[in-house]
């Protein structure tokens, strides 16, 4: 199947690794261009070397106001074009909602939510029709996930920032997605796993309520949030799409 994503450009952030990084190596594979972004100047650089010369590394942080029009500029200049972002943010620290402090709901709220919906307002201002705007977003969208309280708090409300967006852009031509990750084999679920005292029983209990008994492979992620990206996916928009390997219980 021909996705179309043949010399398109698409802006990934938090992409030097996990699903990020899966979504970009996907993108490319199938002739897309790619300006991933990372913390540093030298892991962004090493993850885009990976992925040879249709991608592009670029430092930045989701928090930084001036981040996404460097970004689409940083697009433009290099590939001569932006179609597209998938807006894919670290989880926050793991926390309870007892002892969640207000620094780490701040913290949580710049990087998680509003980072993500400044990038979201100017890929809007910048796409044109065909253009998409993709949310790495999380199974706790729909239900809280325990001990990930910060997630909890706020990934359900960037759904609904995705979905009031889908029906502002969709009348351009534009597309708004999210993606909900359930248990994909990243390090960001081995550390999860790890707060348990025991990763492998962990793994091994998880396992058993996901119907199809494994982790994900982050590859699955990625292939998902590409088609989800690419032209061949041109009739949705506003929808929240689980890889979860069946885990989300509700239709």
């Amino acid at each position: 199947m021909d996705l179309g994503l043949t010399d398109r450009t698409y802006l990934v952030t938090g992409a030097t690794r996990g699903l990020g990084f899966a979504t970009a190596r996907e993108l490319v594979a199938d002739g897309a261009n790619v300006v991933l972004t990372g913390r540093t100047e030298e892991a962004a650089a090493k993850a885009a070397a990976t992925l040879g010369e249709r991608a592009l590394g670029v430092a930045a942080d989701n928090a930084d106001a001036g981040a996404p029009a460097r970004l689409v500029a940083a697009a433009r200049e290099r590939f001569g074009r932006f179609d597209g972002v998938l807006i894919s943010v670290g989880g926050p620290p793991p926390g309870g909602a007892a002892d969640t402090t207000d620094d780490q709901w701040r913290a949580g709220f710049e990087t998680v939510f509003l980072g993500a919906v400044r990038f979201a307002r100017t890929a809007a201002a910048e796409l044109g029709e065909g253009g998409v705007i993709g949310f790495v977003l999380s199974g706790s969208v729909y239900e809280p996930i325990a001990g990930l309280t910060v997630s909890n708090g706020l990934r359900p409300g960037l759904a609904g920032f995705a979905k009031s967006l889908a029906d502002e852009v969709g009348p351009r031509g534009i597309r708004v997605v999210g993606v909900l990750p359930g248990r994909i084999a990243t390090d960001r679920m081995t550390q999860l796993d790890e707060l348990s005292g025991d990763p492998e029983g962990s793994r091994a209990r998880n396992s058993a309520t996901i119907p199809l008994r494994r982790y994900g492979d982050p590859a699955e992620f990625g292939r998902t949030a590409a088609f989800l990206l690419s032209p061949a996916a041109s009739y949705l928009t506003g929808v929240m799409v689980p890889v979860d390997g069946g885990a989300r219980r509700g239709f």
